[in-house]
């Protein structure tokens, strides 16, 4: 099983677009918010049989998106939110925290517009990062590609979208 992880696009849709093309087929397609309003535009882009799983962020005014979701990815349970309401911009902790108490084995997040992946207490935190602004050093945007096998062994892999 593909999952593209995407997060922060803020309306950036032709990188997003771009991204989408590098990386189809995949079977399932993560928004972490921060969409401003593309949520239509943005699941017109992918095949119809691809599962389309997005929440909403702190800059999703008026958004009928989940503020987070709880979904399963194979045999793993994964948290899906934006961040801000977990305090992230400080630090993973709560979130981290949070998924232990759900029984998660992923907490997923964006919000910083910073690529994060590490595995703390047996729960794999990642941000994709952003592809409309990002923020880390050289303000390349990024996403992520996680791959889960028959086994349910998983890799994550953040990508880079040079000239963007």
């Amino acid at each position: 099983m593909k999952i593209l992880i995407v997060s922060d696009t803020h309306r950036v849709d032709d990188i997003l677009k771009k991204v989408i093309s590098i990386e189809k087929p995949f079977d399932m397609f993560i928004h972490l918010g921060d969409g401003e309003g593309s949520e239509t535009k943005i699941s017109l882009m992918l095949d119809p049989t691809c599962s389309c799983l997005m929440v909403q962020g702190n800059n999703d005014f008026f958004s009928q998106l989940p503020r987070e979701k709880e979904i399963s990815i194979k045999n793993h349970k994964a948290l899906l939110v934006h961040g801000h309401q977990y305090g992230v911009s400080m630090g993973v902790e709560i979130l981290k925290d949070e998924a232990i108490s759900r029984g998660c084995d992923f907490a997923m997040f964006g919000h910083t517009h910073r690529p994060y992946l590490k595995t703390i207490d047996g729960v794999t935190v990642l941000n994709p990062g952003s592809l409309g602004y990002p923020r880390q050093a050289g303000h390349i945007p990024t996403y992520m590609v996680m791959n889960v096998d028959d086994d349910d062994k998983f890799t994550i892999e953040t990508k880079e979208i040079m000239g963007a």
